[in-house]
Protein backbone atom coordinates (compact mmCIF):
# COMPACT_ATOMS: atom_id res chain seq x y z
CA UNK A 1 0.00 0.00 0.00
CA UNK A 2 1.33 3.77 -0.79
CA UNK A 3 0.62 5.36 2.21
CA UNK A 4 2.12 8.78 1.07
CA UNK A 5 -1.45 8.71 -1.52
CA UNK A 6 -3.92 7.40 0.52
CA UNK A 7 -6.46 5.78 -1.55
CA UNK A 8 -3.63 4.81 -4.59
CA UNK A 9 -3.73 1.55 -6.19
CA UNK A 10 -0.45 -0.33 -5.56
CA UNK A 11 2.22 -0.76 -8.58
CA UNK A 12 3.72 -4.31 -8.62
CA UNK A 13 7.14 -2.67 -8.43
CA UNK A 14 9.36 -3.53 -5.60
CA UNK A 15 6.49 -5.55 -3.09
CA UNK A 16 8.60 -6.74 -0.26
CA UNK A 17 8.88 -10.13 -2.18
CA UNK A 18 10.38 -9.13 -5.38
CA UNK A 19 12.37 -6.77 -4.28
CA UNK A 20 14.95 -8.82 -2.93
CA UNK A 21 18.44 -8.94 -4.53
CA UNK A 22 19.81 -12.38 -5.42
CA UNK A 23 21.62 -14.00 -2.62
CA UNK A 24 25.33 -13.29 -4.20
CA UNK A 25 27.53 -13.22 -1.40
CA UNK A 26 25.82 -12.95 1.40
CA UNK A 27 24.41 -15.93 3.38
CA UNK A 28 20.27 -16.04 3.73
CA UNK A 29 18.47 -13.73 1.52
CA UNK A 30 17.45 -10.77 3.02
CA UNK A 31 14.30 -11.62 4.42
CA UNK A 32 11.19 -8.89 5.93
CA UNK A 33 12.84 -5.21 5.70
CA UNK A 34 12.85 -3.18 8.40
CA UNK A 35 10.14 -0.19 8.45
CA UNK A 36 8.26 -2.71 6.59
CA UNK A 37 4.70 -0.29 7.15
CA UNK A 38 6.58 2.13 5.27
CA UNK A 39 9.11 -0.07 2.75
CA UNK A 40 9.11 1.45 -1.10
CA UNK A 41 5.38 3.25 -0.07
CA UNK A 42 6.76 6.46 -1.95
CA UNK A 43 6.67 6.57 -5.46
CA UNK A 44 9.32 7.74 -7.83
CA UNK A 45 9.15 9.39 -11.33
CA UNK A 46 11.06 6.78 -13.83
CA UNK A 47 10.80 9.14 -16.44
CA UNK A 48 10.89 13.39 -16.69
CA UNK A 49 13.66 15.56 -15.82
CA UNK A 50 16.56 15.06 -13.41
CA UNK A 51 14.85 17.68 -10.73
CA UNK A 52 11.41 15.42 -11.71
CA UNK A 53 12.93 12.69 -10.19
CA UNK A 54 14.94 14.01 -7.58
CA UNK A 55 11.89 15.89 -5.89
CA UNK A 56 10.76 12.17 -4.89
CA UNK A 57 14.12 10.92 -3.28
CA UNK A 58 14.06 14.25 -1.24
CA UNK A 59 13.62 13.44 2.23
CA UNK A 60 14.99 11.06 3.78
CA UNK A 61 18.86 12.95 4.14
CA UNK A 62 17.08 15.66 6.03
CA UNK A 63 15.85 12.86 8.51
CA UNK A 64 19.58 11.91 8.42
CA UNK A 65 20.56 15.51 8.89
CA UNK A 66 18.53 15.99 12.14
CA UNK A 67 21.16 13.79 14.40
CA UNK A 68 23.64 15.95 12.99
CA UNK A 69 22.13 19.82 14.42
CA UNK A 70 20.44 17.64 17.51
CA UNK A 71 20.51 19.09 21.27
CA UNK A 72 23.56 16.81 22.21
CA UNK A 73 25.59 18.88 19.04
CA UNK A 74 24.34 22.14 20.26
CA UNK A 75 26.35 21.41 23.82
CA UNK A 76 29.33 20.68 22.29
CA UNK A 77 29.65 23.40 19.95
CA UNK A 78 28.46 26.37 22.26
CA UNK A 79 31.44 25.07 24.87
CA UNK A 80 33.99 24.71 21.69
CA UNK A 81 32.93 28.02 20.63
CA UNK A 82 32.81 30.21 23.74
CA UNK A 83 36.20 28.67 24.67
CA UNK A 84 38.26 28.46 21.67
CA UNK A 85 36.30 31.13 19.82
CA UNK A 86 35.94 30.11 15.66
CA UNK A 87 38.88 27.81 16.10
CA UNK A 88 36.70 24.14 15.94
CA UNK A 89 34.76 25.25 12.76
CA UNK A 90 37.22 23.05 11.06
CA UNK A 91 36.30 20.26 12.82
CA UNK A 92 32.60 20.87 12.23
CA UNK A 93 33.58 21.35 8.20
CA UNK A 94 35.78 18.27 8.53
CA UNK A 95 33.43 15.89 10.45
CA UNK A 96 30.43 17.01 7.87
CA UNK A 97 32.76 15.68 4.98
CA UNK A 98 32.91 12.65 6.94
CA UNK A 99 29.72 12.33 7.11
CA UNK A 100 28.59 12.69 3.54
CA UNK A 101 30.53 10.11 2.34
CA UNK A 102 29.48 8.04 4.72
CA UNK A 103 26.17 8.46 4.38
CA UNK A 104 26.46 8.16 0.61
CA UNK A 105 28.03 4.51 1.11
CA UNK A 106 24.69 3.69 3.52
CA UNK A 107 22.62 5.01 0.03
CA UNK A 108 24.53 2.57 -1.42
CA UNK A 109 24.36 -0.19 0.39
CA UNK A 110 20.43 0.14 1.35
CA UNK A 111 19.50 0.46 -2.56
CA UNK A 112 22.21 -2.17 -4.05
CA UNK A 113 22.36 -4.64 -1.79
CA UNK A 114 18.50 -4.48 -0.57
CA UNK A 115 19.73 -4.23 3.15
CA UNK A 116 19.69 -1.97 5.89
CA UNK A 117 23.42 -2.06 8.06
CA UNK A 118 21.56 -4.00 11.28
CA UNK A 119 20.56 -6.45 8.27
CA UNK A 120 23.57 -6.91 6.66
CA UNK A 121 25.54 -6.95 9.85
CA UNK A 122 23.09 -9.65 11.46
CA UNK A 123 23.86 -11.99 7.72
CA UNK A 124 27.94 -11.31 7.68
CA UNK A 125 28.74 -11.75 10.71
CA UNK A 126 28.34 -14.91 13.47
CA UNK A 127 25.82 -13.84 16.74
CA UNK A 128 28.86 -13.73 18.74
CA UNK A 129 29.95 -10.64 16.97
CA UNK A 130 26.96 -9.58 15.44
CA UNK A 131 24.76 -9.06 19.03
CA UNK A 132 27.80 -7.16 20.34
CA UNK A 133 27.56 -4.58 17.54
CA UNK A 134 23.54 -4.75 18.42
CA UNK A 135 24.47 -3.40 22.03
CA UNK A 136 27.12 -0.67 21.09
CA UNK A 137 24.28 0.39 18.43
CA UNK A 138 21.21 0.18 21.19
CA UNK A 139 24.00 2.53 23.66
CA UNK A 140 24.27 4.71 20.76
CA UNK A 141 20.47 5.64 20.15
CA UNK A 142 20.05 5.61 24.09
CA UNK A 143 23.20 8.26 24.21
CA UNK A 144 21.16 10.29 21.18
CA UNK A 145 17.64 10.01 23.05
CA UNK A 146 19.72 11.22 26.51
CA UNK A 147 20.64 14.75 24.28
CA UNK A 148 17.14 14.70 23.02
CA UNK A 149 15.50 14.81 26.08
CA UNK A 150 17.85 16.87 27.86
CA UNK A 151 17.56 19.27 25.23
CA UNK A 152 13.91 19.71 25.20
CA UNK A 153 13.53 19.82 28.82
CA UNK A 154 15.39 22.82 28.32
CA UNK A 155 13.87 23.80 25.53
CA UNK A 156 10.57 23.51 27.41
CA UNK A 157 11.83 25.52 30.53
CA UNK A 158 13.44 28.39 28.95
CA UNK A 159 9.97 29.40 27.21
CA UNK A 160 7.36 28.10 29.88
CA UNK A 161 8.97 27.81 33.28
CA UNK A 162 8.27 24.27 33.46
CA UNK A 163 10.98 22.56 35.48
CA UNK A 164 13.86 20.29 34.38
CA UNK A 165 12.21 17.16 36.43
CA UNK A 166 8.91 17.58 35.30
CA UNK A 167 10.02 18.65 31.60
CA UNK A 168 12.36 15.54 31.42
CA UNK A 169 9.32 12.86 32.07
CA UNK A 170 7.14 14.72 29.80
CA UNK A 171 9.54 13.99 27.06
CA UNK A 172 8.12 10.70 27.21
CA UNK A 173 4.93 11.28 25.75
CA UNK A 174 6.35 12.53 22.30
CA UNK A 175 5.14 8.96 21.31
CA UNK A 176 1.89 9.96 20.53
CA UNK A 177 3.58 12.57 18.57
CA UNK A 178 5.56 9.70 16.31
CA UNK A 179 1.95 7.80 16.29
CA UNK A 180 0.11 10.76 14.91
CA UNK A 181 2.41 11.36 11.97
CA UNK A 182 3.28 7.35 11.05
CA UNK A 183 -1.06 7.17 10.86
CA UNK A 184 -0.62 10.08 7.85
CA UNK A 185 2.10 8.71 5.97
CA UNK A 186 6.25 8.59 5.84
CA UNK A 187 5.82 12.04 3.57
CA UNK A 188 4.43 13.75 6.35
CA UNK A 189 7.33 12.32 8.82
CA UNK A 190 9.24 14.10 6.06
CA UNK A 191 7.21 17.16 5.99
CA UNK A 192 7.20 17.78 9.64
CA UNK A 193 10.98 17.54 10.15
CA UNK A 194 11.51 19.73 6.96
CA UNK A 195 9.40 22.64 8.48
CA UNK A 196 10.75 22.30 11.79
CA UNK A 197 14.29 22.22 10.07
CA UNK A 198 12.98 25.96 8.71
CA UNK A 199 11.92 27.01 11.96
CA UNK A 200 15.83 26.60 13.39
CA UNK A 201 17.22 27.95 10.37
CA UNK A 202 15.30 30.96 10.67
CA UNK A 203 15.77 31.47 14.47
CA UNK A 204 19.70 30.95 13.91
CA UNK A 205 19.90 33.46 11.10
CA UNK A 206 18.58 36.32 13.11
CA UNK A 207 20.78 35.73 15.65
CA UNK A 208 23.72 35.42 13.40
CA UNK A 209 22.65 38.99 12.00
CA UNK A 210 22.23 40.29 15.40
CA UNK A 211 25.69 38.59 16.72
CA UNK A 212 27.42 40.47 13.94
CA UNK A 213 30.70 38.29 14.11
CA UNK A 214 34.01 38.71 12.49
CA UNK A 215 33.68 36.95 9.12
CA UNK A 216 37.28 36.97 8.69
CA UNK A 217 38.07 34.84 11.55
CA UNK A 218 35.23 32.82 10.51
CA UNK A 219 36.62 31.86 7.19
CA UNK A 220 40.35 31.45 8.84
CA UNK A 221 38.15 28.81 11.59
CA UNK A 222 37.96 26.81 9.50
CA UNK A 223 41.50 26.25 8.35
CA UNK A 224 42.75 23.05 10.30
CA UNK A 225 45.17 23.87 13.23
CA UNK A 226 47.88 21.30 14.87
CA UNK A 227 46.22 22.48 18.19
CA UNK A 228 43.44 20.89 17.84
CA UNK A 229 45.00 17.49 18.51
CA UNK A 230 47.78 18.69 20.89
CA UNK A 231 45.88 20.01 23.52
CA UNK A 232 43.73 17.56 25.30
CA UNK A 233 40.47 19.74 26.05
CA UNK A 234 39.89 20.91 22.92
CA UNK A 235 40.95 17.29 21.38
CA UNK A 236 37.88 16.20 23.75
CA UNK A 237 35.39 18.63 22.84
CA UNK A 238 36.26 18.17 18.66
CA UNK A 239 35.51 14.61 19.83
CA UNK A 240 32.65 15.45 20.87
CA UNK A 241 31.87 17.47 17.53
CA UNK A 242 32.69 14.27 15.63
CA UNK A 243 30.50 12.50 17.77
CA UNK A 244 27.97 15.13 17.40
CA UNK A 245 28.07 15.32 13.78
CA UNK A 246 28.73 11.81 12.25
CA UNK A 247 26.43 9.79 14.59
CA UNK A 248 26.73 5.82 14.35
CA UNK A 249 22.97 5.55 14.66
CA UNK A 250 22.76 7.66 11.47
CA UNK A 251 24.14 4.72 9.61
CA UNK A 252 21.75 2.54 10.41
CA UNK A 253 18.83 5.04 9.48
CA UNK A 254 19.78 6.12 6.45
CA UNK A 255 20.68 2.67 4.90
CA UNK A 256 16.61 1.96 6.06
CA UNK A 257 15.21 5.19 4.81
CA UNK A 258 16.52 4.94 1.54
CA UNK A 259 14.26 1.76 0.78
CA UNK A 260 10.88 3.78 1.42
CA UNK A 261 11.54 5.09 -2.33
CA UNK A 262 9.74 2.50 -4.80
CA UNK A 263 12.40 2.48 -7.37
CA UNK A 264 12.28 -0.53 -9.11
CA UNK A 265 14.32 -3.84 -8.97
CA UNK A 266 16.27 -3.11 -12.42
CA UNK A 267 20.33 -2.58 -12.25
CA UNK A 268 20.03 1.18 -13.69
CA UNK A 269 17.30 2.07 -12.04
CA UNK A 270 18.90 1.41 -8.39
CA UNK A 271 22.24 3.11 -9.80
CA UNK A 272 19.90 6.01 -10.83
CA UNK A 273 18.10 5.58 -6.91
CA UNK A 274 21.75 5.54 -5.27
CA UNK A 275 22.88 8.62 -7.39
CA UNK A 276 19.52 10.62 -6.47
CA UNK A 277 19.44 9.14 -2.85
CA UNK A 278 23.28 10.35 -2.47
CA UNK A 279 21.95 13.75 -4.12
CA UNK A 280 19.47 14.00 -1.28
CA UNK A 281 21.69 13.18 1.89
CA UNK A 282 24.34 15.69 0.34
CA UNK A 283 22.00 18.50 0.12
CA UNK A 284 20.59 18.26 3.37
CA UNK A 285 23.88 17.73 5.34
CA UNK A 286 25.51 20.88 3.47
CA UNK A 287 22.29 22.52 5.33
CA UNK A 288 23.25 21.00 8.58
CA UNK A 289 26.68 21.92 8.28
CA UNK A 290 25.13 25.42 7.79
CA UNK A 291 23.25 24.99 11.79
CA UNK A 292 26.28 23.77 12.97
CA UNK A 293 28.33 26.48 12.04
CA UNK A 294 25.87 29.14 13.12
CA UNK A 295 26.13 27.62 16.61
CA UNK A 296 29.48 27.88 16.64
CA UNK A 297 29.62 31.10 15.51
CA UNK A 298 27.18 32.66 17.77
CA UNK A 299 29.38 31.44 20.62
CA UNK A 300 32.42 32.95 19.48
CA UNK A 301 30.80 36.02 18.24
CA UNK A 302 29.24 37.07 21.68
CA UNK A 303 30.88 34.80 24.57
CA UNK A 304 34.11 34.11 23.55
CA UNK A 305 34.10 37.51 22.61
CA UNK A 306 32.99 39.11 25.60
CA UNK A 307 35.49 37.17 27.81
CA UNK A 308 32.62 34.55 28.48
CA UNK A 309 34.97 31.04 27.91
CA UNK A 310 33.23 29.24 30.25
CA UNK A 311 29.85 28.20 28.75
CA UNK A 312 29.10 24.82 28.85
CA UNK A 313 24.76 25.30 29.59
CA UNK A 314 22.18 25.74 27.20
CA UNK A 315 20.44 27.47 30.05
CA UNK A 316 23.60 29.98 29.94
CA UNK A 317 23.23 30.84 26.82
CA UNK A 318 19.59 32.36 27.19
CA UNK A 319 20.51 33.63 30.21
CA UNK A 320 24.02 36.20 28.95
CA UNK A 321 22.79 35.94 25.50
CA UNK A 322 20.31 38.76 25.79
CA UNK A 323 22.91 41.41 27.48
CA UNK A 324 25.78 40.46 25.28
CA UNK A 325 23.35 40.88 22.01
CA UNK A 326 21.56 43.67 23.16
CA UNK A 327 18.22 42.00 22.49
CA UNK A 328 15.85 40.18 23.96
CA UNK A 329 14.86 38.10 21.29
CA UNK A 330 17.85 36.27 21.27
CA UNK A 331 17.17 34.25 24.04
CA UNK A 332 13.41 33.30 22.64
CA UNK A 333 14.68 32.68 19.57
CA UNK A 334 17.36 30.35 20.89
CA UNK A 335 14.55 28.13 22.91
CA UNK A 336 12.28 28.06 19.96
CA UNK A 337 15.37 26.48 17.83
CA UNK A 338 15.46 24.12 21.19
CA UNK A 339 12.81 22.62 21.73
CA UNK A 340 11.96 22.35 17.43
CA UNK A 341 15.85 20.02 17.46
CA UNK A 342 14.58 18.33 20.27
CA UNK A 343 10.59 17.66 18.73
CA UNK A 344 13.01 16.78 15.30
CA UNK A 345 14.97 14.43 17.25
CA UNK A 346 12.26 12.20 18.51
CA UNK A 347 11.60 11.40 14.91
CA UNK A 348 15.24 10.12 13.77
CA UNK A 349 15.61 8.48 17.16
CA UNK A 350 12.01 6.71 16.73
CA UNK A 351 13.25 5.40 13.43
CA UNK A 352 16.50 4.08 14.23
CA UNK A 353 15.90 2.48 16.92
CA UNK A 354 13.71 0.74 14.87
CA UNK A 355 15.98 -0.09 12.31
CA UNK A 356 18.58 -1.49 14.82
CA UNK A 357 15.92 -3.76 16.77
CA UNK A 358 14.56 -5.31 13.39
CA UNK A 359 17.76 -5.22 11.50
CA UNK A 360 20.21 -7.09 14.12
CA UNK A 361 17.57 -9.48 16.07
CA UNK A 362 14.72 -9.50 14.15
CA UNK A 363 12.43 -8.17 16.96
CA UNK A 364 9.65 -6.39 15.49
CA UNK A 365 7.91 -4.17 18.61
CA UNK A 366 5.26 -1.74 17.76
CA UNK A 367 6.42 1.76 17.58
CA UNK A 368 5.20 3.41 20.49
CA UNK A 369 6.32 0.18 22.59
CA UNK A 370 9.58 0.41 20.90
CA UNK A 371 9.54 4.30 21.55
CA UNK A 372 8.48 3.93 25.32
CA UNK A 373 11.14 1.13 25.99
CA UNK A 374 14.31 3.51 24.33
CA UNK A 375 12.68 6.68 26.19
CA UNK A 376 12.52 4.93 29.58
CA UNK A 377 16.31 4.13 29.09
CA UNK A 378 17.29 7.39 28.55
CA UNK A 379 14.96 9.23 31.11
CA UNK A 380 16.38 7.43 34.47
CA UNK A 381 19.63 8.95 34.01
CA UNK A 382 18.21 12.20 32.51
CA UNK A 383 15.81 12.73 35.44
CA UNK A 384 18.38 11.50 38.02
CA UNK A 385 21.03 13.73 37.19
CA UNK A 386 18.73 17.21 36.54
CA UNK A 387 17.31 15.97 40.48
CA UNK A 388 20.73 15.39 42.19
CA UNK A 389 23.24 18.12 40.06
CA UNK A 390 20.74 20.27 38.17
CA UNK A 391 21.71 22.13 35.40
CA UNK A 392 25.53 22.25 35.85
CA UNK A 393 25.23 18.19 35.46
CA UNK A 394 22.85 18.24 32.62
CA UNK A 395 25.38 20.45 30.67
CA UNK A 396 27.95 17.53 31.43
CA UNK A 397 26.25 14.53 30.63
CA UNK A 398 25.53 16.23 26.99
CA UNK A 399 28.76 16.97 26.07
CA UNK A 400 29.46 13.26 27.64
CA UNK A 401 26.61 11.22 25.75
CA UNK A 402 28.41 12.55 22.40
CA UNK A 403 31.59 11.56 22.76
CA UNK A 404 30.07 8.15 23.75
CA UNK A 405 28.63 8.27 20.28
CA UNK A 406 32.18 9.41 18.98
CA UNK A 407 33.78 6.18 20.83
CA UNK A 408 31.05 3.76 18.89
CA UNK A 409 31.85 5.43 15.75
CA UNK A 410 34.27 2.62 14.51
CA UNK A 411 32.18 -0.16 15.38
CA UNK A 412 29.16 0.91 12.65
CA UNK A 413 31.74 2.56 10.13
CA UNK A 414 34.06 -0.47 9.65
CA UNK A 415 31.38 -2.61 8.63
CA UNK A 416 29.71 -0.59 6.54
CA UNK A 417 33.25 -0.08 4.86
CA UNK A 418 33.94 -3.48 4.40
CA UNK A 419 30.12 -4.25 3.14
CA UNK A 420 30.60 -1.30 0.15
CA UNK A 421 33.86 -2.76 -0.64
CA UNK A 422 32.62 -6.29 -1.45
CA UNK A 423 32.20 -7.34 -4.86
CA UNK A 424 30.89 -10.82 -3.33
CA UNK A 425 28.27 -8.55 -1.34
CA UNK A 426 27.44 -5.57 -3.49
CA UNK A 427 27.74 -7.22 -7.19
CA UNK A 428 27.13 -4.02 -9.78
CA UNK A 429 26.80 -1.69 -6.74
CA UNK A 430 29.84 -2.81 -5.54
CA UNK A 431 31.58 1.14 -4.08
CA UNK A 432 34.64 2.54 -6.36
CA UNK A 433 37.79 1.85 -5.27
CA UNK A 434 38.88 5.36 -4.80
CA UNK A 435 35.23 5.72 -2.04
CA UNK A 436 36.14 3.20 -0.32
CA UNK A 437 39.87 4.03 0.11
CA UNK A 438 38.89 7.78 1.35
CA UNK A 439 35.77 5.91 3.72
CA UNK A 440 38.30 3.82 5.20
CA UNK A 441 40.94 6.75 5.72
CA UNK A 442 37.98 8.30 7.65
CA UNK A 443 37.67 4.97 9.58
CA UNK A 444 41.47 5.25 10.39
CA UNK A 445 41.11 8.49 11.53
CA UNK A 446 38.07 7.97 13.76
CA UNK A 447 40.29 5.17 15.64
CA UNK A 448 43.30 7.17 16.18
CA UNK A 449 41.30 10.30 17.37
CA UNK A 450 39.39 7.63 19.47
CA UNK A 451 42.69 6.12 21.00
CA UNK A 452 44.14 9.72 21.56
CA UNK A 453 40.75 10.49 23.35
CA UNK A 454 41.36 7.13 25.95
CA UNK A 455 44.60 7.36 26.16
CA UNK A 456 44.42 10.97 27.41
CA UNK A 457 41.95 10.02 29.99
CA UNK A 458 43.92 7.00 31.30
CA UNK A 459 47.11 9.10 31.75
CA UNK A 460 45.08 11.74 33.32
CA UNK A 461 45.86 14.35 30.70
Amino acid sequence: MDISQPGAPPEPARTIAAAQPAVGGWRTPRGEPSLSNVFASIRTANQGSLWRKLLAFLGPGYLVAVGYMDPGNWATSLAGGSKFGYTLLTVALVSNIMAIVLQALCARLGVGSGRDLAQACRDAFPRAVSWPLWLLAEIAIAATDLAEIIGTAIGLNLLFGIPLEIGVVLTALDVFLILALQALGFRWIEAFVVALLMVITACFGIQIAMADPDWGQVIRGFAPTVSIVSNPEMLYIALGILGATVMPHNLYLHSGLVQTRRYGDSVPERREAIKLATIDSTIALCFALLINASILILAAATFHKAGRTDIVELEQVHEFLAPVIGSSLAPTLFGIALLCCGLNSTVTATLAGQIVMEGFINIRLAPWLRRLVTRMVAIVPAAAVTIFYGERGTAQLLIFSQVVLSLQLPFAIIPLVMFTASKAKMGEFVAPRWLTVIAALIAAIVVALNVKLLVDFVIGA
